[in-house]
């Protein structure tokens, strides 16, 4: 009897020796030849599209977002038009309050940090990311990194990308330090406009 009872505690620890050698983060790298960047993503992501207005015009979206666990990694991208060149800041501009103002109105606290990003095999060029602390009844509730890049392509259209993590677990209470880890450092590092 106790032999069965051995083999039954050996067959359980090795069965959780190997659920906790599984990797949650299975990290790949997704091309976006349409929407011009290479990126590494912590599981397959899905895409969606959608159209987003900004004043008189309306802009074609592209999402590519992955859940983990209560994490979610998104990148999104819109193409402005030479046309509409003007525009990218606007769009910047509504993506930036649309997310910072819907903290800052609830009690929640927004921190920036400058930041470093590589275009192709170019050195890295400056930009500024965003820790972004969500609140609800003065209690946190979720916490962003979020950064925007703007990049102009050859024939004067530009693209504007928003690469983000959500982490919805109410624990998040320090954005900076916690989405500073490096496997949410490692997907905006690695994300890389072509």
């Amino acid at each position: 009897m106790s032999k069965n009872v051995l083999k039954v505690c050996i067959f359980i620890a090795a069965l959780a020796f190997l659920s906790a050698c599984s990797p949650k983060l299975n990290w790949r790298t997704v091309q976006s030849p349409e929407q011009g960047y290479s990126a590494l993503f912590p599981a397959k992501p899905d895409k969606l599209e959608r159209h987003i207005p900004v004043q008189d015009q309306d802009f074609l979206q592209t999402l590519e977002a992955a859940k983990v666990d209560d994490d979610i990694y998104s990148i999104s991208a819109i193409q402005i038009p030479e046309n509409q060149a003007a525009a990218a800041k606007q769009v910047i501009a509504l993506l930036q309050s649309n997310l910072i103002d819907r903290a800052k109105a609830a009690g929640g606290i927004v921190v920036t940090e400058d930041a470093l990003y590589r275009a192709g095999q170019r050195q890295g060029l400056p930009t500024k990311d965003y820790f972004i602390t969500f609140a609800s009844n003065g209690k946190a509730t979720q916490a962003m990194r979020v950064r925007w890049i703007t990049r102009l392509v050859d024939k004067g259209n530009s693209w504007v990308y928003q690469i983000s993590i959500l982490h919805a677990a109410s624990d998040a209470v320090d954005a900076k330090t916690f989405l500073s880890q490096e496997d949410y450092t490692n997907f905006f590092n690695e994300f890389y406009p072509e």
